[in-house]
């Protein structure tokens, strides 16, 4: 009976070794080799579903391919899935780019990113360098733009400009201030400056860093500095005695403002450096121009020219012998 028994055990383990095996057997050379003999492919990728065919997947020399001639071990489902543990949601797109060559990029810089993240994933070369340069021409675009930062506080300002390699213009802008009434053109003026000084943002943009500034008690002033110092001021309000009170007039002088600005390129990159450059500013023409009186403030480096424009005298509507004339 023991005899019989043994028998009968053994060849009971003998039958299912020999079913188990050729399954076991068969289910490793299709992991490995079926995807060789096949010609469509299916894909869950992350739970989303693609069909296409080895010859697309075999394009380039990617991990898709090694996947395809079994260089690579995935996971296959009892349906026929190749099983991918990844995000499902560029990959249509890695897709298309291995059918045509090429593919619309997402014009949103983090799903750019994702793409990228993606083609770097499956190797796919040709997509990772279209994505490098769809991203290269979007931060050429985006250094085109001009950005103009507002002065909040004096300790900000000298930080800022302190620490600038570049050559600053600050137009103070402060139509706050209401010590004085304004003549009837002023506001024109005022505005005239801001739109000036847009122009020169754009004209100048990447070579001069311009800022804004809200505060302090000059109504509409420009500074130029260079190597983190103030090299030139052109003040654009005066004083204008009207009848019986005072009224704040502001100017507009373009080609001064226009031709600080050209000086101070000389301090780009470093090139105002040393006794050279400060000698190419102060050689030129120093004489007060037409509406406006210029003062130096000597102290070798440390000169600053300031541009005020003249005061304007007018007399008031009074009788004769009753008008005052206030003079400079």
């Amino acid at each position: 009976m023991s005899a019989e028994a043994s028998a009968g055990g053994h060849a009971a383990d003998s039958a299912q070794s020999a079913v188990s095996q050729p399954a076991f057997h068969n289910t490793d050379e299709f992991r490995n080799h079926g995807l060789l003999g096949s010609k469509y492919v299916k894909l869950n990728v992350g739970g989303s579903l693609h069909y296409t065919t080895v010859q697309t997947l075999s394009k380039e020399d990617s991990l898709l391919r090694s996947i395809c001639n079994g260089g690579t071990e995935v996971s296959i489902d009892s349906e026929g899935w190749v099983v991918l543990d990844r995000c499902g949601r560029h990959f249509e797109l890695v897709l298309n780019f291995l059918r045509d060559g090429s593919v619309p990029l997402p014009e949103d810089h983090r799903e750019l990113e994702e793409v990228l993240k993606e083609a770097q994933y499956y190797q796919v070369q040709g997509l990772v360098q279209h994505c490098l340069s769809a991203m290269q021409k979007q931060k050429d675009v985006f250094e085109t733009v001009c950005r103009i930062p507002m002065i909040t506080s004096a300790k900000e300002e000298q930080k800022m400009i302190a620490s600038c390699r570049k050559p600053v213009v600050k137009l103070q802008n402060n139509r706050g201030n209401n010590k004085y009434s304004y003549t009837s053109n002023s506001d024109d003026n005022l505005l005239k400056n801001i739109e000036l000084f847009d122009k020169l943002v754009l004209r100048f943009n990447g070579r001069v860093v311009f800022v804004k500034d809200v505060l302090g008690d000059e109504i509409c002033c420009w500074s130029f500095y260079g190597e983190g110092r103030k090299i030139a001021e052109v003040c654009c309000t005066s004083i204008v005695y009207a009848t019986e009170k005072k009224q704040t007039k502001v100017e507009f002088p373009e080609a001064r403002i226009f031709e600080e600005t050209l000086n101070i390129l000389i301090y780009e990159n470093g090139r105002g450096s040393g006794p050279g450059g400060l000698h190419l500013l102060d050689s030129r023409s120093t004489g007060p121009s037409l509406g406006a009186e210029e003062e130096g403030a000597s102290g070798g480096d440390r000169r600053v020219r300031r541009i005020h424009v003249r005061r304007h005298i007018m007399h008031d509507e009074r009788g004769p012998g009753q008008q005052t004339v206030y003079k400079d």
